[in-house]
């Protein structure tokens, strides 16, 4: 029988940021790692009062944990809602029932509601470590889920967090499936149609394998880190939010996922369908536009591919309660001319201030989907919907909203930019004849982006352009000379990331 008070250890927080991954901290000569065969990275459950999690061993030779201390990341302080000198047991972990289900999985047996409830509800108590979620993710990833999958791992998302409730019938919302360069198209429809009148709380995410995300690129203009009720401040004050949904706990295991896929550079069909409609439905939405662009060198290839992911989309969203249109848009060339968080801010805000050198292509998407949206949400007849988001662009209501959101999200920001730069130019006179989003996105994240906000690729062409030898095709910015060095490196290594024809 185990001695409670011989596997207690005394906390203290020592301040190391693990990121979600909850990690503790034991000094080499600990009884407890002796007595239970504790190793370094060995899966531990800790437990203070009723909360219980699992996190990974750290072993200490230095002063910086003493004998009869348990050192605890951020991540595993915040999860325990911890005090200093609270006494911890530590215990091994019980087997995780769900781990059989992703081993199912893998074997292609198909899973149930309940089943994945266990994963995402196990998930989000912090009990999987990274190899388990790329397990679980690999295997849903290739078209594995069928659609009852889809709709279950959907709702098991949406209730394994906070779901926000408002007072209208209608909330609306947009989103892109991403992979597109440059769209950053939210963060004018938002205010549009806050202007209009309609509510919008929007939750974005971070970039996954993207050089900026849409919380990315707001978080240059303004904080996206609110605590649910913040939010739900603003929404209501203003109308629409910008914000990032992992800092409100909305299907909150996506975040974590979303974490790993990064990493993986994976980002599997069903789980990309749960991933956005589960947000969605959290927080509060009754109706959806969601955008899906198609070319060579985004996340979806044709047509076809494009066609069936949209009726799945409308599908799953009637399971759930969503009224979801989807416009499948061309997704052959970035749109705008930054890629990357403070570059594409800067487009943004060319577009709300109507400057006469706003990209045009990222205005008219814009303008497009706002009115998509309007009509969508039955308060716009269908055909006027284009007509009316322009107006409110045009007069100006959109950029007042956009900076009133921003100031009741925090304050308004501007953009960093950054140090160094190199143009890359022409090699031959010509036509442009393609631009392949996926390497030049690679050249941007090189660069430093997202983290460092600054960075990215700055295009200064696009499709059927005539060009001649010696002209700029594209600057790189970048916050630090390695960072820039590993971009030019690579951009040396290629051909053709911009194709000029004859």
């Amino acid at each position: 029988m185990i001695d409670h008070n011989k596997n207690t250890l005394l906390i203290k927080r020592i301040g190391i940021d693990t990121y979600r991954v909850p990690v503790i901290y034991i000094h080499e000569d600990c009884h407890i790692c002796k007595s239970e065969g504790f190793e370094a990275l060995s899966r531990i459950a800790v437990t203070i009062g009723d909360k219980t999690i699992i996190a990974t061993l750290n072993i200490v030779r230095d002063s910086l944990i003493q004998d009869g201390e348990l050192g605890l990341s951020d991540a595993a302080w915040n999860l325990l809602s911890a005090k200093e000198h609270t006494p911890a047991y530590l215990s091994h972990p019980a087997q995780l029932q769900s781990l059989s289900y992703i081993r199912s999985k893998i074997y292609d047996h198909a899973l149930t509601e309940d089943k994945f409830s266990s994963i995402i509800n196990d998930i989000v108590a912090g009990r999987y470590e990274d190899i388990y979620l790329s397990a679980f993710i690999t295997a849903c990833a290739n078209g594995r889920l069928n659609l009852d999958e889809v709709v279950a791992l959907t709702k098991s998302m949406i209730n394994a967090g906070s779901q926000l409730k408002w007072d209208q019938d209608v909330v609306v919302d947009k989103h892109c499936v991403g992979g597109l360069p440059g769209n950053r198209t939210t963060l004018i429809v938002v205010p549009i149609i806050a202007a209009f009148g309609l509510t919008i709380p929007k939750t974005s995410s971070r970039a996954i394998t993207s050089p900026a995300g849409t919380a990315d690129t707001m978080e240059t203009l303004a904080p996206v880190t609110l605590s649910t009720e913040h939010m739900q401040r603003v929404v209501n004050t203003e109308g629409g939010c910008i914000v990032w949904g992992g800092a409100v706990r909305l299907s909150p295991a996506d975040d974590i996922l979303i974490a790993v896929e990064r990493k993986l550079d994976i980002d599997s069909e069903g789980q990309l369908i749960a991933s956005v409609l589960s947000k969605k439905a959290a927080a509060g939405s009754s109706h959806v536009l969601i955008d899906l662009p198609v070319g060579p060198t985004v996340k979806i290839r044709s047509i076809n591919v494009a066609k069936q992911l949209a009726d799945t989309l409308v599908m799953v969203g009637n399971e759930i309660g969503l009224n979801v249109r989807t416009m499948i848009t061309d997704g052959e060339q970035p749109v705008g001319r930054g890629i990357g968080p403070a570059l594409e801010a800067r487009d943004v805000l060319a577009v709300l201030q109507n400057k006469q050198d706003a990209p045009a292509d990222l205005r008219e998407r814009s303008i497009v989907f706002a009115g998509e949206v309007m009509e969508l949400s039955g308060k716009v007849k269908i055909g006027d919907g284009y007509h009316a988001a322009k107006t409110i662009l045009d007069d100006g209501r959109a950029w007042d909203k956009f900076q009133a959101i921003c100031e009741a999200q925090g304050g308004m920001r501007t953009p960093t930019t950054a140090e160094y730069h190199h143009e890359i130019t022409a090699e031959r006179d010509g036509i442009i004849g393609s631009i392949d989003n996926r390497r030049l996105s690679l050249v941007a994240k090189l660069a430093g982006a997202p983290m460092a906000t600054a960075a990215g690729v700055d295009l200064h062409v696009r499709q059927g352009s005539t060009i001649e030898k010696g002209q700029p095709l594209y600057m790189i910015h970048a916050e630090a000379p390695g960072e820039l060095e590993y971009a030019l490196d690579y951009v040396a290594s290629q051909k053709d990331i911009i194709l000029i024809n004859h």
